[in-house]
């Protein structure tokens, strides 16, 4: 097959080339949006990480670096030792680095602090083994070994860089890659995991590097890294330490998840809106311990009462766990209702909020950490009470008012229709026999009579309707001498004749009433008139 020959210039600027796209490559993966800070940006995720001191939390690394024969191809074995520099340089001395190579078995070249890059990376054999075999079980096995001590950190990373293949010597404990010893690895690395937070990192340095992948295999929570050329190395341990920082972020601001803002009146006393306003206060409060947070588009209202709350700005940014107070200016009150007669109400007006609530670290920090912060606000504690003296001091003062003329006007038209005004003579005899009749004149609403044969008895009028028009009865009520209980009574048209009580009545509409001195009397002795 024919091989391409290419220039060395071109062959620099092609590498130059490579570089500068994974560099921009990784920038855009590895370099967040940007959240405000005091100059009106968003922080970095490096400001994130000094304001949570991530630097101070301390982090087990365990770095196993391939040694057999095949690492010395390529200039990888030197690559590697100048990387691994790099990489140690971004660690502080809180962090516990185990460095660890591994050949035919795993031995450990350095234990102690990270801060010294030169002196750890000093300890590494200055070539590889040229006989070396590759028992990346073995050095799998040392690297949980390291991390089971007691005082291991909270967080954990193992870094393993290789160029070939599981291909132990004979004897290992791991001859195949795969089986029971296996299983006991990922049980080990399993039971590690639930008491700190693990997590791998496989670099490749090869095509044929597929022992990188035996990692996966026993930390669940492993990331392959793969290197175009070993040039790119440097870079991806960068990603490594930032993904363990990350990870140490996470850890710190586990106690923020979920965490947002609430909002409660912070007096719920009685508020006197009798005038229309008066004034309260609002807390709000943030719940976090790490991340600020932001609320915009802030609105606060009441339910219960019909109240307009003013003085809570626009926009509020809290530090963590820090509560803010805002003087607020209620206008309304509760209403008058149906009946607006003046009267004391009280209602309970509930706090409302609205808003959207953020953090300025979230974009900062995505994907490798999600506060799922509430979008809204939370109201917490008891309704305001708001009072005031509604309706009108005239209103019952005008009801009763009404009520007593209603009942004047009803009196009157009842009056008129059952009391009219009576006019004319109403004559009396008995039924059965011949005697002088008695007369009784008729004027004003009312006539009682005393008839010369006994008994008593009263006349009224009553209005009614007819076809022949408008006319008032004599309703006659009497009572015969010796007669007890309800008298009888009798209607008498006008002109007409009625008897009741073994009396006969005429009404005379137009007869003229008889002067003093008639035979005939006006009225028998105890008769009145109303």
């Amino acid at each position: 097959m024919k091989r391409s020959v290419r220039s060395p210039r071109a062959v620099t600027a092609l590498r130059r080339g490579a570089a500068v796209a994974t560099a921009a490559l990784l920038a855009v993966l590895t370099v967040p949006a940007v959240p405000a800070n005091a100059a009106g940006t968003a922080p970095t995720r490096g400001e994130i990480y000094r304001e949570l001191g991530v630097a101070d939390q301390p982090v087990d690394y365990v770095v196993l670096v391939d040694t057999s024969g095949s690492m010395a191809a390529k200039g990888r074995y030197s690559t590697v030792r100048s990387t691994l520099r790099v990489f140690l340089n971004g660690l502080t001395r809180a962090d516990h680095v185990a460095l660890i190579t591994f050949d035919n078995r795993p031995e450990e070249r350095y234990i102690g602090p990270a801060g010294d890059a030169a002196k750890i990376v000093s300890r590494l054999p200055k070539a590889p083994n040229p006989s070396g075999a590759t028992d990346i079980g073995a050095a799998l096995d040392q690297a949980l070994h390291e991390l089971e001590r007691t005082d291991a950190a909270d967080v954990a990373s193992v870094v393993m860089l290789t160029d070939g293949k599981h291909d132990p010597p004979r004897g290992s404990d791991y001859p195949k890659s795969s089986g029971a010893p296996w299983d006991k690895l990922r049980k080990r690395a399993k039971a590690l995991g639930e008491r700190t937070e693990l997590a791998g990192y496989a670099l490749p340095l090869g095509s044929g590097a597929t022992g990188a992948d035996l990692l996966g295999k026993v930390v669940e929570n492993t990331l392959v890294l793969r290197p175009d050329s070993i040039q790119d190395l440097s870079a991806y341990l960068r990603r490594a330490g930032d993904s363990t920082r990350a990870r140490s972020a996470a850890r710190l601001l586990a106690a923020d998840k979920g965490k947002g803002v609430t909002a409660s009146w912070t007096d719920t006393g009685v508020r006197d809106l009798t005038d229309g306003s008066a004034t309260a206060s609002v807390t709000f409060r943030s719940a976090t311990r790490h991340a600020p947070l932001t609320v915009s588009g802030v609105r606060v209202s009441a339910d219960g009462v019909p109240l307009d709350v003013t003085g809570v700005p626009k926009q509020l940014t809290l530090k963590p766990g820090e509560s803010r107070k805002y003087t607020v200016r209620l206008a309304g009150g509760p209403g008058a209702g149906g009946l607006p007669y003046r009267r004391t109400e009280d209602a309970r007006a509930a706090l409302r909020v609205s808003g959207q609530v953020s953090s300025s670290w979230q974009r900062a920090l995505a994907p490798d950490v999600d506060l799922k912060i509430p979008d809204g606000v939370a109201v917490t504690g008891d309704p305001l009470v708001a009072r005031a003296e509604v309706g009108s001091v005239y209103f019952l003062p005008a009801v009763f008012s009404a009520l007593a003329a209603a009942l004047v006007l009803g009196w009157l038209w009842w009056r008129s229709v059952n009391r009219p005004p009576l006019h004319g003579v109403l004559t009396a005899v008995p039924a059965f026999g011949v005697e002088i009749p008695d007369r009784i004149e008729l004027s004003g609403r009312r006539v009682g009579f005393r008839p010369r044969r006994g008994g008593q008895g009263t006349v009224h009028g009553r209005r009614r309707r007819t076809a022949e028009g408008p006319r008032v009865d004599l309703l006659i009520r009497y009572t015969p001498a010796g007669a007890s209980g309800q008298p009888d009574q009798v209607t008498c048209e006008p002109g007409g004749e009625a008897m009741v009580g073994g009396l006969s009545f005429t009404h005379l509409p137009h007869e003229p009433a008889v002067g003093p001195g008639s035979g005939a009397d006006a009225v028998a002795p105890g008769t009145g008139r109303s």
